[in-house]
């Protein structure tokens, strides 16, 4: 009977399957192939997509991503899922959560946003365009310059928390400094532009605020640290069951097995994106990015392990 809940609740997700044996054929919600290719077998509790290659040793990873409340809520009854969700606060509990990191921008700081701009502004703007950057990306990004004071000749870009206030600020050098970035000296343990992320969403993880910008939306970048499972943003992604695509810098691979083995502890989905030729995401074009995206591969504990073995 507990089965045949199971079937009805995925029917209501994903449409009338098709039968063959003990699997159903559906249409993937994630890749949306217009045939009938996700394979979901209930008595073993896997799924997986022969297209896409999307799977899980996990059926309510479907339910969760893909549901609405009420079936979430009644896969659980069925299996006494844990919603990690809800327990999140219990398993990453701090004895007490310190408070909301406010910054200011430096005083020199003026908004490349502004219409009637000084003429100071013309080397940030053109600096700006050399990394195939636009007035969107400006916008966006809230970008802004300082021609004088500490931060003088350096391209501003903030980070704002969820309540909209300045939690950090990334500066870059546009007129050859031997110093290419000068960030204040304050925790970086935040979510870089907290108040623009879905984590309901895709995540693409980078490594600095320059591939974020050529990510698109949903990009964050880790600001030359790591994640651990004291992070913020690694707390988040927890919570939310956040689906990571995973790409840094091509001479950080330490790193980035550190972080793969980490969410995979976590049973999150997980892509790497292979960037090479190129060094890192700031040198590519959006558009190459989205093709890099689009061919991701899908991590598990056996690819990913087979992976480290042929790379010795």
């Amino acid at each position: 009977m507990s089965n045949e809940k199971k079937v009805e609740i995925l029917k209501r997700i994903m449409g009338r399957p098709n039968v063959k044996g003990s699997e159903y054929l559906f249409y993937c919600p994630k890749c949306d192939h217009h045939k009938k290719k996700l394979s979901v077998n209930i008595p073993k509790n896997v799924f997986k997509c022969w297209v896409c290659d999307w799977s899980s040793r996990n059926i309510y990873r479907i339910v969760s991503r893909f549901g609405d409340y009420r079936s979430k809520n009644e896969w659980r009854n069925l299996t006494q899922e844990i919603d990690i969700r809800n327990i999140s606060d219990q398993l990453f509990a701090k004895a007490e959560d310190p408070p909301s990191q406010k910054i200011n921008l430096p005083k020199e700081y003026v908004s490349l946003v502004n219409k009637n701009l000084p003429n100071t502004s013309e080397r940030p703007l053109n600096y700006l365009a050399s990394r195939g950057l636009d007035r969107g990306d400006i916008i966006r990004w809230k970008m802004g310059y300082c021609s004088s004071g500490k931060y003088s000749g350096r391209i501003v870009v903030p980070s704002f928390d969820l309540d909209g206030d300045i939690n950090y600020f990334v500066t870059r050098s546009y007129d050859n400094n031997w110093r290419k970035y000068l960030n204040p000296n304050i925790s970086k343990d935040i979510i870089f532009n907290d108040l623009y992320l879905d984590f309901e969403q895709d995540l693409v993880i980078v490594e600095g605020v320059f591939d974020a910008i050529k990510v698109g939306e949903n990009g964050v970048p880790l600001l030359g640290s790591t994640l651990t499972e004291k992070s913020r943003l690694f707390y988040e992604i927890i919570k939310n069951d956040t689906p990571i695509y995973l790409t840094l810098d091509l001479d950080a691979e330490k790193k980035i097995n550190k972080l793969i083995s980490l969410f995979l502890k976590y049973d999150i989905e997980i892509y790497k994106i292979d960037i090479e030729p190129y060094n890192d995401v700031g040198e590519m074009t959006k558009e190459q990015f989205k093709q890099k995206k689009e061919t991701a591969v899908l991590l598990n504990s056996n690819n990913y392990l087979l992976s480290r073995i042929m790379g010795i």
